[in-house]
């Protein structure tokens, strides 16, 4: 695959508008081809010869997981503004419809790219590994009838295949489930008939098979048939006497997105159950296909499903449900295949300690995860849990994992007699229902458990402890990038952050208020949160960089997150890039603002990291006159996180962990290994500068293992990249007006 990935026509090919105006629809990049290709990204690593083979598959899993969920949530949503008459464009200029044919066309690239990736170079690979994935027919004879066995004790009473005739109306099909079309013909009748088999999910579809041969002779300790293929090879069972035109594999992706009004529902928890419950009727929006699917099977199928046959059939020469595979045994017993093992470190200051409350007591902490093990974060709810010191204990719960220690500590800590508190947000979407189970579950135990405000997601992750000490009460909250989740935990990086100062665990017990009782205080002392200021706040900071560029005194942002869309923000980024500000962006995933636009944005920068672990952190840096401020944060910048969720940027104070931060954001902006770079027409290029290669996930793996052995936090390396800023000077930023008022449409 090329390191440069082009992007569809439809981003360069857009409305002209007028170009001299930064709220031209010119100057942005359409939300959704931008999601697409970061998933173009994906795709790239997972056909990198340079990426062990398991680690392969993972991504190509990624790229499948990623786009199932685009379907289910963004596609859908445009179809339903479609079928709703609504005719609102998107930033860039685009309609609905222009959207929807435009997506249709770089997915369907994308589907072949990754179905000729799979074909024609990883999967060949397979074998001289030692795994074998077969047809039935190409297994020995002797293997063939045991599985002919196998298929009628153990699958074919569990089928229930369905003819779809007068009397048989197409049936229901779940959403992401497998099943067989089966075009065929009986004795008799005038017109072809049409069956459907699901592939039951509660059977393995990876069959192990024993005794087969690799190329060289070997017996293949790692040989699979897929469980489709074995129904596949006994449709005749199915439907006896009938004469088979074709037969292939086909999957649906429907509406998966809940529809909820949180002022109309009178109890939100049994709305989103009721809700679950009907997200399985969904509309259909996608239907994959595998195999050799006779047009007239096909059309009766699209008819069926009322989608369109141009836009909405993807046909692929592959495996469908490409995350099954990640199942696949081999992998296990094969750590050559994977990356190189990484185990976090616990970082020393609490590593050493028998009271993790002194150690945060004396100095702010911040960890740097999957680097610095996330134990720490753990073992400090545990200890909360467990100290009959602690009276109080409040956290944010979005999406903690199963078998959560968090749930366990705090339902501990109730039935100990302790204050507690829990904000589970129910509708952090595909968790709801496991989220609904833990909200239960602290309930019995006598948490106090609260869904957040109405009309607001709350995706701030806190966590407040309220300890006795020497007769007087003293607060220590955590905040954090990533989800209280210890799994994703180590495949995400992320930053946490304890402290004591009582100003900010001041502003944590005011956020607990709010979301508790709806309180505002009178003030906030550090944080800043959403949606009540931070969208003005960011656009303050932007344009605080600007006047000190127009009135030459050092500026620059340097600022990482996962998506860049408010259109707000890209216009106030613009305007300081016209004023000279150098502006330094890592976005992970979408990004609407085009870099190196002549006279709009020829100082912005925007990359991309894209490897092993998943960039998940938000830390900005602002030079304010050489007088630099730097803040972490829950948000991207994006009209959702500022509008229609509970967020909160903290600012980072310790001057050590300053430092930290300036050479984490600097080594990631050096990287030229795993780095992409984002072209002013939407595209973007694998970075080679030619000079010493520097993957930063990997300094900070090796960093990590320096830190367990000296017992320092955060030392990467004796040599400090100097982030890109305006000549130096001492002087402090001026008092400036607050920033413009946020624009009334935030639809993205």
């Amino acid at each position: 695959m090329s390191d440069a990935i082009p992007p569809s026509a439809t981003i360069r090919d857009r409305p002209s508008g007028d170009a001299h105006s930064l709220t031209s629809s010119r100057l942005y990049l359409n939300r959704e081809l931008s999601w697409l290709e970061f998933n173009a990204r994906v795709l790239s690593e997972a056909d990198s010869d340079a990426v062990p083979l398991a680690e392969r598959l993972k991504f190509h899993a990624i790229v499948a997981s990623n786009l199932d969920e685009f379907f289910m949530v963004r596609v859908a949503g445009l179809k339903q503004q479609l079928s709703g008459g609504v005719g609102e464009e998107s930033p860039d200029g685009l309609s609905v419809s222009d959207q929807l044919a435009a997506i249709s066309e770089r997915a369907h690239e994308l589907a072949h790219m990754q179905a000729t990736a799979l074909q024609d170079r990883l999967f060949p690979l397979f074998p001289e590994h030692g795994i074998l994935i077969l047809k039935p027919g190409q297994l020995p004879e002797e293997l063939l009838k045991e599985l002919d066995e196998l298929f009628v004790q153990e699958i074919f009473p569990i089928l229930t295949p369905i003819a779809i005739d007068p009397g048989h109306p197409f049936p229901h099909v779940r959403n992401k489930s497998l099943n067989l079309g089966i075009m065929f013909t009986r004795e008799g009748a005038t017109e072809s008939g049409f069956g459907v088999v699901q592939v039951p999910t509660m059977l393995p579809r990876l069959m192990k098979v024993s005794g087969v041969r690799l190329p060289n002779g070997q017996r293949a300790k790692n040989a699979f048939v897929l469980l489709e293929d074995v129904i596949a090879r006994h449709v005749g069972t199915c439907f006896p006497g009938a004469r088979f035109k074709g037969v292939y594999i086909f999957r649906v992706t429907r509406n998966f997105d809940l529809s909820i009004d949180d002022e109309e529902a009178q109890d939100l928890l049994q709305t989103i159950q009721q809700e679950l419950r009907k997200r399985e009727r969904g509309n259909a929006v996608r239907l994959e296909v595998s195999g050799d699917a006779p047009a007239a099977s096909l059309a009766k199928l699209v008819k069926a499903l009322k989608l369109d046959p141009e836009r909405d059939v993807y046909v692929s020469r592959g495996i469908l449900n490409l995350t099954d595979l990640l199942k696949l045994s081999a992998f296990e017993e094969r750590r050559d295949l994977r990356d190189e093992p990484f185990t976090p470190h616990v970082a020393k200051p609490f590593r050493d300690a028998e009271d993790l409350f002194s150690v945060i007591r004396d100095r702010d902490i911040l960890l740097h995860h999957p680097y610095d093990s996330y134990e720490s974060v753990v073992d400090f709810v545990t200890a909360a849990a467990d100290d009959p010191d602690v009276l109080a204990i409040k956290q944010t719960l979005y999406r903690t994992g199963g078998d959560s220690p968090f749930v366990k500590a705090l339902t501990r800590a109730a039935e100990a007699g302790k204050q507690v508190t829990a904000i589970v947000e129910l509708k952090a979407r595909f968790d709801e229902a496991s989220n609904i189970a833990w909200a239960r579950t602290l309930e019995q135990s006598g948490v106090h458990v609260v869904y957040g405000l109405m009309g607001l997601k709350t995706h701030a992750k806190c966590m407040l402890v309220v300890r006795r000490e020497k007769g007087h009460l003293r607060r220590y909250v955590h905040l954090a990038t990533g989800n209280y989740n210890p799994q994703t935990a180590r495949l995400y990086t992320d930053v946490s952050f304890f402290s004591a100062r009582p100003a900010l665990c001041e502003d944590v017990s005011s956020l607990f208020n709010l979301l508790t009782g709806y309180s505002t205080p009178p003030k906030w002392n550090e944080l800043v949160i959403a949606p009540l200021t931070m969208h003005d706040h960011i656009l303050f900071l932007i344009n605080r960089e600007r006047e000190h560029a127009l009135a030459g005194r050092p500026s620059g942002i340097v600022a990482k997150m996962n998506a860049l869309v408010d259109a707000d923000v890209i216009e106030a980024l613009y305007g300081a890039s016209q004023a000279g500000v150098p502006i330094r962006l890592l976005v992970r995933g979408i990004c609407c603002l085009r870099p190196g636009v002549p006279g709009v944005s020829e100082t912005i920068e925007v990359r991309a990291i894209l490897d092993r672990f998943l960039e998940h952190s938000r830390l900005m840096r602002f030079t304010n006159g050489g007088v630099e401020e730097f803040f972490l944060a829950s948000a991207d910048w994006m009209p959702r996180n500022f509008h229609r969720r509970v967020e909160v940027l903290c600012p980072i104070l310790d001057p050590q962990i300053r430092e930290r931060v300036s050479e984490m954001l600097a080594w990631q902006l050096a990287d030229n290994t795993k780095a992409w770079a984002l072209r002013a027409d939407g595209s973007y290029d694998r970075i080679k500068d030619g000079g010493r290669p520097v993957r930063s996930q990997q300094k900070f793996i090796d960093a990590a293992r320096v830190t367990s052995r000296s017992g320092e936090l955060g030392a990467i390396s004796s040599r400090t990249f100097h982030l890109a800023h305006s000549r130096p000077t001492s002087a402090r930023s001026s008092l400036l007006p607050p920033a413009k008022k946020a624009r009334k449409k935030h639809g993205q």
